[in-house]
């Protein structure tokens, strides 16, 4: 698509919203009920797209994207109403609800109110990995908040973009809402235009540019990026049940190609035989003993990816460290989950996002020093730990700055609506998911009304000694200076 192609895409799309058809709330309800539809009568389309790009097993496309989408549409379509409602209070009021907003004594008499504003344009650039979740997520929190939107798939994952541009123009209204595909140039010519928001999710070096050309429009951005999530594993925990969960949020997340999924683990020296023998036997009992072979992994999406993991671990420093797996079948694009033990830490593995089914495992004298390493490093999307150490885990969530993160499991923090789900300084700017998405595409608009009644002479010039000291007193919170000011003291002469 041509920069006119698209300049004329975002043009329509500002005539629509400028007409406010996508204010009310039943527009925005009748579109989130298309997506529902769309979920429930294609899901067999949706599953069959994810396994053309990346051989996804069904169950976990249900379980990892199709189910999630249907359940945030939902959720937005239950709390839409009081989402959208203003939160306001009068000052007489003296209990305060945690969504009402009380008005200041400076301005009495007055309400004070929030009006959740859309934004208006909205651009949406998704990501290849969990390419119908990372796509269609956004698009429902931008639709909640009364935005229209531009949806620009990842060419990365081609059938399922084709899907969403196929599919989407049939359930929702294709006057406000619209799917872009293409590679580089049609993001390129994408970025080049003003839009009211930009949500990006993907890699840091993608994100710098986003951030950049935002920056040309002053266009406020979310990214949504990743980074070298860590998982502790202490001695003091349950082993197998630990490993278990690890695993599955380890290779059953895509066969490691998520953001959320565990980058590396740390445990301590004496404890890491034990396991690295544990994790060994889940994955032979989830897997198989030919991993390549089983209907339970994901491939990797596409050769250039599977030329940088192999080279990863081909590296000398690198290979001899491996405990576990490391078999490849480039034919079939396949890594067979793969654990490596003390792997040097100035190797490219142990230095980038390893976005892939290759599991370091750091290990530290005493299971305290694993905060200190993972605050060495960039701050990761998600950091998790296993323990029954009650003062540890608390020490975890005091001291390590994160996006988010998990106690005895792996990446469920994300299916709770009611929590926020986003990065921190390199692993991503703002958050969304449940209410959070509506909040993220929303201007919250501060509004004071008042009457011409309460008229305080102690407000204009010229300040004399007693205008002045009510004038503190008002500032102050003082009810005697606000009755003195609603008298009309000091009484003016006329």
């Amino acid at each position: 698509m041509a920069e006119e192609e698209v300049a004329a895409v975002v043009g329509e799309l500002r005539g629509s919203f400028r007409s406010g058809r996508t204010r009310a709330a039943e527009w925005r309800a009748a579109q989130l009920r298309g997506i529902v539809r769309m979920v429930e009568e294609r899901e067999g389309d949706i599953s069959d797209a994810l396994h053309s790009d990346l051989a996804k097993p069904r169950m976990e496309s249900y379980l990892h994207e199709i189910s999630l989408a249907k359940a945030a549409c939902t959720f937005a379509l239950k709390g839409l109403k009081n989402w959208m409602k203003p939160e306001k209070m009068l000052i007489m009021l003296t209990l305060i609800n945690d969504d009402q907003v009380p008005a200041a004594l400076t301005t009495f008499p007055s309400t004070a109110q929030i009006v959740s504003e859309p934004l208006g344009v909205v651009l949406v650039i998704s990501a290849w990995n969990y390419p119908f979740l990372l796509s269609i997520d956004p698009v429902i929190g931008a639709i909640a908040a009364g935005n229209a939107v531009v949806l620009k798939p990842s060419e990365i994952a081609p059938a399922t973009s084709a899907l969403f541009a196929k599919l989407l123009p049939e359930y929702v209204d294709s006057s406000c809402i619209k799917v872009v595909e293409g590679g580089v140039p049609e993001t390129t010519a994408l970025l080049e235009q003003k839009w009211d928001k930009i949500f990006y999710t993907g890699s840091g070096n993608v994100g710098r540019i986003v951030m950049a050309a935002a920056a040309k429009h002053l266009t406020p951005v979310a990214l949504e990026l990743g980074g070298k999530c860590p998982a502790i594993v202490d001695s003091n925990t349950d082993l197998h049940v630990t490993m278990k969960r690890l695993a599955v949020g380890k290779w059953g997340c895509n066969n490691g190609q998520a953001c959320i999924a565990p980058d590396y683990v740390i445990t301590t020296k004496s404890f890491a035989p034990e396991l690295v023998d544990s994790l060994k036997r889940v994955l032979k009992r989830f897997y198989g003993e030919d991993p390549l072979q089983s209907e339970d992994l994901s491939r990797i999406v596409n050769s250039n990816h599977f030329r940088r993991l192999t080279n990863l671990i081909e590296d000398k420093k690198v290979a001899q460290k491996i405990v576990y797996g490391g078999q490849t079948d480039e034919k079939q694009l396949k890594i067979a989950p793969t654990v490596l033990l003390d792997v040097p830490l100035d190797t490219t593995l142990m230095a980038e996002e390893i976005f892939g089914p290759l599991l370091p495992i750091v290990t530290v004298d005493k299971i305290e020093d694993s905060i200190q390493f993972i605050n060495s490093r960039t701050k990761p999307l998600a950091a998790y730990l296993f323990t029954k150490d009650k003062k540890l885990q608390e020490e975890f969530v005091s001291n390590v700055p994160a996006g988010g993160m998990l106690v005895n499991d792996v990446a469920l923090h994300l299916a709770n609506p009611h929590l926020p789900f986003g990065g921190v300084g390199d692993s991503g700017i703002g958050s969304y998911h449940g209410k959070f998405s509506f909040d993220c595409f929303t201007h919250k608009k501060a509004v004071l009304i008042r009457g011409f009644g309460g008229e305080a002479t102690a407000r204009y010039p010229p300040y004399t000694i007693e205008k002045q000291k009510i004038l503190r007193g008002l500032i102050n919170g003082s009810f005697f200076a606000l009755i003195l000011a609603l008298l009309g003291f000091p009484k003016e002469r006329r």
